[in-house]
């Protein structure tokens, strides 16, 4: 935990202080006061200043960034995080210089694994329960199409063969998609079987 002491001709002088210090609004910090200020002669302030000390709240969403930065770091990458809300949670979008491709891996299992991590780190200082969904280059948006596009072509051949397909093992995430894009099909229909993470999609004829 970081931590700094100041001190400043009152309590609140000396908590602003040390707010400035950090550049941080109150609500990040814990404030314990370590000396009141003493008056001096004739009710003078400032014989013995206020001290109070702070510790920072650590940030769920900026330690989660932070220890993806030091992970590309590690893999010779500097890179950049845009943040936003969307409905599957909040989405970190990597982007920089370097081969991305290291921190996506084959078929997105590195950037699934980070992704796991960054949740881990998050939802370590929260108290609320933390989703991140976690990105580069617009992978998961490619993915998604990807699939979409796989899984059309897939029910077609199950209608010409009328035999089942079973799919590669796929995440959770990537199993939703195909399930979604063929959810409404007037001729086939999905489920899933087998244990994950060796969990498959299969396409059949309703």
């Amino acid at each position: 935990m970081k931590k700094i002491v100041a001190s400043g001709k009152t309590i609140d002088d000396a908590v602003r202080n040390g707010l400035t210090q950090w550049q941080v609004t109150e609500d990040r910090v814990k404030i314990v006061v370590l000396e009141q200020p003493s008056r001096g002669l004739f009710g003078l302030i400032g014989v013995k200043e206020a001290k109070v000390e702070l510790e920072l709240i650590p940030d769920p969403l900026l330690e989660a960034e932070q220890f993806l930065r030091e992970v590309a770091r590690t893999m010779g990458l500097q890179v950049s995080i845009d943040r936003k809300q969307t409905r599957d949670g909040i989405q970190l979008s990597v982007s920089g210089g370097g081969d991305l491709g290291m921190l996506i891996g084959r078929r997105g299992g590195t950037l699934d694994a980070l992704q796991y991590l960054v949740n881990i780190v998050a939802n370590r200082y929260s108290d609320s329960h933390l989703r991140i969904v976690l990105d580069a280059e617009d992978f998961r948006e490619r993915r998604r199409k990807t699939l979409e596009e796989l899984s059309d072509r897939l029910a077609g051949r199950v209608i010409r063969t009328r035999k089942e397909v079973v799919l590669e093992p796929m995440t959770p995430h990537e199993r939703k998609v195909i399930h979604s894009q063929l959810q409404n099909h007037p001729k086939v229909r999905t489920f899933s079987k087998g244990d994950e993470p060796n969990r498959r999609v299969v396409i059949a004829l309703k």
